[in-house]
């Protein structure tokens, strides 16, 4: 390694060797930057989990607009709308159907655990606002109390989920009926709930008995090919008269869940500080190491400061133990990352990975603070006289 970066820097690697003649105290440099990267590393593959599981029920869906009660920052929160809103809508030449989307929790008891599914009731009339997948088995719940299943929910085993279909349907007991589920789809355990089912608007009704079918959680719109979704969002303003719903497109509405979530919910906020808190660590943690390092050298640093060497030379001395610990402390914070990542998918189902996004980027912030970090840690020395160094 020393004669390779010889030869990368053009000069003996004093840093190198400054940090591998005391091994004890490089390899307790290295795993303290490789446990920031760690932290780090967890804390942004659930960020990214929670909006990957955000946005998943977005996907179950086709639809230009989206119609939503003025307190309604995310899919399954805020009030009801009125379906007479989905009545004045169509009334625009640009909108060629509507539907009503009703949103709600219901609890399942397997016997040893109890899940929550996240239950959409939808029109089972109209698939074209459900994804092929979906729709191609949305006539199944034109029967009352049928369902499309998660076949990826928390508490479901895969070999039961898989044996789902219309001849080996599976039945359940839920808000006081028995739910038969005679498909499934694919979704996957969220942070909100356990898994997602869709279920025919009336047979929602009849699991929630006090919502009316005249008050839809949401209202989903298609428009004719060609039309402009913002000038019909302008137009459909003046035409609703009440002035709190929100109109948006419905990619705009998964957006703003989705910066709700990571900005405005509690859970978004800790994992974001989490983040801040693993490069802080990994930027004291360095720091510690270097000044201790360029106290424990200060007689050899004189001697060169004395001889004429200016503080561009100590400067690179410094960064180049910064870019080491940075370098060799990423690779097993990365292996060991990667691998509580994994382990938590599988425990919890939510979709944590390592991604070549978070490699990349925790790699280059992880040397952006070290060499911070040897900058600040040069200040002493540069502003240091070698006659006082002895």
């Amino acid at each position: 390694m020393s004669r390779l970066l010889q030869a990368l820097f053009g000069r003996l690697p004093i840093g190198w060797l400054q940090l591998t003649h005391n091994r004890t105290r490089f390899a307790a440099a290295l795993a303290g930057v490789a446990f920031a990267n760690v932290l780090v590393f967890v804390q942004l593959g659930i960020m990214n989990a929670m909006g990957t599981a955000t946005l998943k029920p977005y996907t179950f869906f086709q639809a230009d607009l989206m119609i939503s009660a003025g307190d309604a920052n995310a899919l399954s929160e805020g009030g009801n709308v009125a379906r007479q809103w989905l009545l004045q809508a169509m009334a625009d030449p640009d909108v060629a159907d509507g539907v009503g989307l009703f949103v709600g929790n219901v609890p399942w008891d397997r016997g040893d655990k109890d899940i929550s599914l996240t239950t959409f009731g939808v029109d089972p009339a109209k698939p074209g606002f459900m994804v092929p997948d979906i729709a191609a088995d949305l006539g199944l719940l034109e029967v009352q109390d049928a369902a499309l299943l998660d076949r990826l929910a928390r508490g479901i085993g895969k070999e039961e989920a898989a044996a789902i279909r219309p001849q080996t349907p599976l039945s359940f007991e839920t808000q006081g009926r028995t739910v038969t589920a005679y498909a499934s789809f694919t979704g996957g355990g969220g942070f909100g709930g356990d898994g997602y089912m869709l279920v025919s608007d009336q047979t929602f009704l009849s699991l929630f008995p006090a919502r009316t079918s005249t008050a839809p959680d949401h209202i989903l719109l298609a428009l004719r090919p060609g039309a402009a979704p913002e000038a019909v969002i302008a137009r459909l303003r003046a035409l609703i008269s009440d002035p709190s719903l929100r109109i948006r497109s419905f990619a705009e509405a998964g957006q703003e869940d989705l910066r709700y979530q990571q900005t405005r919910r509690p859970t978004g906020i800790i994992f974001g500080f989490g983040v801040l808190i693993g490069v802080l660590v990994g930027l004291v943690i360095v720091y510690q190491v270097l000044s201790t390092d360029v106290a424990d050298h200060l007689r050899e640093y004189a001697t060169f400061k004395a001889m004429g060497y200016g503080p561009r030379f100590f400067l690179g001395i410094v960064l180049e133990e910064a870019l080491v610990l940075g370098l060799f402390g990423f690779v097993p914070g990365l292996i060991v990352g990667t691998t509580i990542l994994t382990v938590m998918g599988k425990i919890t189902t939510l979709p944590l990975a390592m991604t070549p996004a978070m490699a990349i980027g925790v790699f280059l912030g992880t040397l952006l603070f070290s060499s911070l970090s040897g900058t600040i840690a040069t200040r002493r020395l540069a502003a240091a006289d070698p006659a006082d160094l002895f």
